[in-house]
Parts: C-alpha cells; structure tokens; sequence
C-alpha cells in the first residue's frame, strides 16, 4: 500500500458512505406494491460495525431515501443517515460540526456523478472499483471490489489496520 493512502488512512475520524453503488450493487428492485428492494453485502456490514467498535463512526449520506436503508444501517449500527439529500454536499457543514472533524478527517466513498461535490471537498476520497470515470480521477484510492460486494469492508480494513486497530478487533473474536 502506498505511504501516501496509509497517511490519509491515519488521519480519518470519520466515514461517509454513499448507498446506491457503494453499500449496494447498485440494482433496485421493486416489488409488486411498488416497495423498492436493494442488496447489501454482509461483509460490508462487519466493516462498519468493526469501524464503530474502534471509535470510528459511519454516517449514511444517499440523493434518494429508501425503506430498505433505515433498518441496515441499524443493523450495521451507522450513526446517522442523510436521505434526500441534493447536493450532498450540503449535508457537510452540519456532519463536521456534529462530529467534531475536520474535511481532512473525513473518508468519503462514492461511484457516480452525484457523489462529485463530496469527492471534491473530503480528505479522503475513495471511488468503488465500478465507478464512474469522473469519480475515479478524484480519488485518493480504488478499491479493488466492487460497490455492494465488499468495497466498504475493504475500505473499512484499510482504515483499521492504518491505524493499528485491526488485531485488536480480531483478537475479541478469538476468545
């Protein structure tokens, strides 16, 4: 892993997290009562709940609001979500000041063009591996998975072994 990525891993205090693309593969389905249905990977969602054990939070921040998000991110234990929300960047001032960090502390990851104003402001940005090009080349980092398929766990491990937090974690789990 490059100094560099490790350096900006060091530094967050906070993770932001699109959904569509990022926490899911990106499909919607709807039902037959027009009730929208999306995928989440499990793996993704030991990522953030490991993240918050360590003291890192992870706050929700989506342009279209869903039924199916509210009950994974408390599955998951996310502090907070941001439904609806167009820019998402206006979300920004209020999340700092709520959270006490810095931009420069903060790892957003995104995959489309809605997600631009967000890549453009964090400290940290990270393009899921099936991106839009616009935001790969805003992008602090790729990850090598995709969104919805395990790019949060890897996101997740990466800023919890840059900060010397992950044997701690994987050692509860060996008792």
């Amino acid at each position: 892993m490059e100094e560099k990525i490790i350096e900006k891993a060091k530094r967050v205090k906070l993770l932001l997290l699109d959904v569509d693309g990022v926490l899911t593969d990106g499909r919607i389905i709807y039902d037959s009562r027009a009730q929208d249905m999306k995928f989440f990977d499990v793996h993704d969602g030991m990522g953030v709940y490991l993240l918050k054990k360590a003291g890192i939070p992870t706050v929700l921040i989506t342009a279209k609001g869903s039924r199916a998000i509210k009950p994974r991110a408390r599955d998951m234990q996310v502090a907070e979500v941001y439904a609806d929300v167009s820019p998402k960047s206006a979300a920004l001032e209020k999340i700092t000041r709520q959270y006490k960090v810095s931009l420069e502390e903060i790892c957003f990851v995104g995959d489309d063009l809605v997600d631009l104003c967000l890549m453009k402001r964090v400290g940290f940005p990270i393009a899921v591996a099936n991106a839009v090009p616009e935001i790969k080349n805003l992008a602090s980092h790729i990850t090598s998975r995709l969104g919805g398929r395990g790019a949060v766990r890897e996101v997740a491990e990466l800023l919890l072994k840059s900060q010397n937090k992950w044997e701690g974690l994987v050692d509860a789990y060996q008792a």
